[in-house]
């Protein structure tokens, strides 16, 4: 390489010059300029070990490792396990799950992780102690890579771009900090960290009644302009946050009801300088003892407002957007005085209050004789189940009446087991068979669950399972399905017996054989692709309400006693907690059937259903699951199951190779290779790794019905990575 890189140093606050020797001495020790190497390295037999430099980075000299004292750097497969990175003399350190400030003032932590890093590999995968692992930007790349604890305290992984046409240069593929100013000790005591033309720039600035130290450089801190006295005043800082020392007392909560409680707070309390306040009602306030980490950003949603003394006569720079636009228009109203009390008020006064009793009365009349009307006629309606009429809404089923159709909900009626909750298999009064789901995790009221309820009791077709009905009392969430006789689709395609886990009920049932079921032939198959495309293009743009299933998977297609394929589970997750329905924080679905911006935390659109159903429908012609290598040399790492249906088609052109075993005799080339080609072609699309270049779930309904011409796709990646 060009660039020289130092990826370790023996002692790098003393540098030597170029007279300095390696020597070894008659003891056995290493020893640079005089002076040890760090771990004090020793041959064990007299000096006849030698000193060697290993291809994967490590200096080694008998039982002693420069992987084991490393400085500032990490490169690929050296174990990061129990060991420090530190530079500037410590002031910045990485003990392999926390970066650590050690300031002049005090130690404290601004970047955490739940558990410890244990390596980087050549591929760009970073490994942790608890088996989990995450990926840089240019992961699956062979080239050199290496960890680093950098100058300004953030910690960045390197790649070097060596490809045909790259730059030959090192180049930022991870960091931990995206914002340089989250890295604490990048600003002095009292002063606000902002940035410069971009995110790799920051300025040190100083808030309104402060001024630079003298004789400190930009990391120096701020002072005083006028001490605070007797009377004192606050500068509003908008988009800035000091979060204060780590120490006991440095910053502290108040409960303040609004903003004037919140400035008493700070006014009372002699050591306050500042407090930080959310307009948002949520009694957000925070007091603080020291001006310590300030950082203006537009993403702080506190305002902060700087105590400075009465006398100062700095004005604040720190505005945000609605200071900007306040505007005020002076008008002058002038207003008749009103005329003199008459005579007359009294006898308006007596109208008003005879007219105002005798509207209660009236209104208390009428509303006694709506009450009995509506006791009569309830328990009528009961009577003769009157109650399945209001608004062709679900019936609204007691907690007694499902205990007794579910026999106690006992454990031998579970037909069902998922994300969502248990499904029980129920007989009710009137002799209806009914699928009966306890719902998990769902904290709204009576009348909001009734309202999500009845949205999705109207949603009709074909090929989605019927809501009959819910119940809502003691706390319990439950809906009334109708039951679908033949269980889910997963039951007719694999016959190995493996599953796909969603959750950790799942992984409960998966000893369990599969009832075997018989074999589907390929014109109920193209019937099943047909209808659930069908009715998830019904939930994404025929709805009133617009509905994202996000978890299509075989398992959550039922199929009829007609073998009429019907989708569960849509809509449910307008009644999961509000915490985790909120831009979908949290992965939803299955793995295996997720779709890659669910990886990447993207915005998640009808497309991520799209993807889901692409590989169903891989299933549907293969017969087998998406996670099972089919005859391939590639790696298990490396297999991707879209990928080889794609070179099976496009590259190889024998479609007849990703048949399903069970039925591949009965194939016919003249009756079914149109039709299985359309399926295998519209899945391939679905499968695309970037959403914008998959089609909606209306036109993959048509290219199954070939209405529409399809063109050749891109062959599909496991992950896609941002320009």
């Amino acid at each position: 390489m060009s660039d020289n890189t130092t990826i370790w140093s023996v002692n790098d606050a003393s540098p030597v010059n170029r007279s300095s020797s390696v020597t070894i001495t008659n003891s056995g020790e290493l020893h640079l300029a005089g002076k040890a190497f760090p771990g004090r390295p020793t041959s064990s037999n007299n000096g006849s070990q030698t000193l060697r430099l290993n291809d994967d980075g490590s200096l080694v000299f008998g039982d002693w490792s420069s992987f084991n004292y490393p400085t500032n750097t990490i490169v690929p497969n050296q174990n990061i396990t129990n060991i420090i990175l530190s530079v500037r003399n410590g002031m910045f350190r990485f003990t392999g799950k926390d970066l650590m400030f050690n300031g002049s003032y005090e130690e404290t932590s601004y970047y955490q992780i739940a558990n410890k890093f244990q390596s980087l590999d050549d591929n760009g995968m970073i490994h942790m102690e608890n088996g989990v692992t995450f990926i840089t930007a240019d992961y699956g790349d062979r080239t050199l890579r290496r960890l680093k604890l950098d100058d300004d305290g953030n910690l960045r992984i390197y790649g070097f771009d060596s490809g045909s046409g790259g730059s030959g240069q090192w180049s930022v593929v991870w960091q931990a900090l995206p914002e340089l100013c989250r890295v604490k000790g990048t600003c002095g005591p009292n002063s606000i960290c902002m940035y410069g033309d971009t995110y790799d720039q920051t300025v040190c600035d100083c808030p309104p009644g402060f001024e630079r130290d003298s004789g400190t450089d930009r990391r120096g801190g701020c002072r005083r302009k006028v001490t605070i006295g007797k009377d004192s005043k606050f500068l509003q800082l908008d988009y800035v946050n000091f979060s204060g020392g780590s120490g006991l007392g440095d910053q502290w909560n108040i409960d303040a009801w609004n903003f004037t409680m919140c400035e008493r707070g700070c006014l009372n309390n002699p050591e306050c300088v500042g407090f930080g306040y959310k307009y948002d009602g949520q009694r957000y306030c925070v007091l603080v003892k020291k001006l310590y980490y300030g950082i203006w950003s537009p993403a702080t949603e506190a305002t902060f407002f700087l105590r400075v003394d009465k006398s100062e006569g700095d004005k604040t720079n720190f505005t945000g957007l609605t200071s900007i636009l306040e505007t005020t228009c002076p008008v002058q109203v002038s207003l008749p005085f009103p005329p003199e009390e008459s005579s007359s008020t009294t006898r308006n006064i007596a109208i008003i209050a005879t007219l105002f009793a005798a509207e209660l009365i009236s209104g208390v009349a009428f509303f006694w004789v709506f009450l009995k009307k509506y006791v009569k006629y309830r328990d009528m309606a009961r009577t003769f189940g009157l109650e399945f009429l209001p608004a062709g809404g679900p019936k609204r089923f007691t907690y007694a009446e499902l205990k007794a159709a579910t026999n106690d909900f006992s454990s031998t009626n579970v037909v069902g087991k998922g994300g969502f909750g248990d499904v029980y298999k129920g007989v009710l009064t009137d002799h209806r068979i009914v699928a009966v789901k306890c719902l998990k995790n769902v904290t709204s009221g009576d009348n909001e669950f009734w309202a999500e309820v009845t949205i999705i009791a109207r949603m009709h077709h074909l090929n989605l399972v019927r809501l009959w009905g819910f119940c809502a009392e003691k706390g319990q969430r439950i809906l009334v399905y109708e039951y679908v006789p033949n269980g889910s689709l997963d039951k007719f395609l694999f016959h190995s017996g493996k599953f796909a886990y969603s959750n950790e009920d799942e992984e409960a049932e998966g000893s369990r054989l599969l009832e075997r079921k018989p074999t589907l032939d390929w014109g109920i198959r193209y019937r099943i692709a047909l209808g659930v495309a069908r009715a998830i293009a019904y939930l994404h743009e025929e709805c009133l309400e617009w509905v994202l299933h996000c978890d299509i998977k075989p398992e959550n297609i039922l199929i009829g006693a007609d073998f009429c394929p019907k989708i569960s589970d849509f809509g449910l997750s307008k009644l999961r907690k509000k915490e985790d329905m909120v831009s979908y924080s949290k992965m939803c679905g299955t793995r295996g059937y997720m779709a890659p911006e669910w990886v990447k935390s993207d915005q998640i659109t009808p497309k991520a259903d799209v993807y889901s159903f692409g590989m169903v429908l891989l299933e549907i012609v293969t017969g087998v699951r998406n996670f099972d290598i089919q005859g391939s040399k590639m790696d298990s790492e490396d297999w991707y199951f879209p990928r080889w249906a794609f070179d099976k088609v496009y590259v190889e052109m024998n479609i007849e190779d990703i048949l399903d075993k069970e039925i591949k005799r009965s194939y016919d080339s003249r009756l079914h290779e149109d039709m299985i080609t359309r399926m295998v072609k519209t899945a391939i699309w679905c499968l695309q790794d970037r959403p914008e270049m998959r089609p909606s779930m209306g036109k993959v309904a048509k290219m199954i019905e070939g209405t529409v011409e399809i063109m050749e796709p891109k062959k599909p990646t496991i992950f896609f990575l941002a320009d």
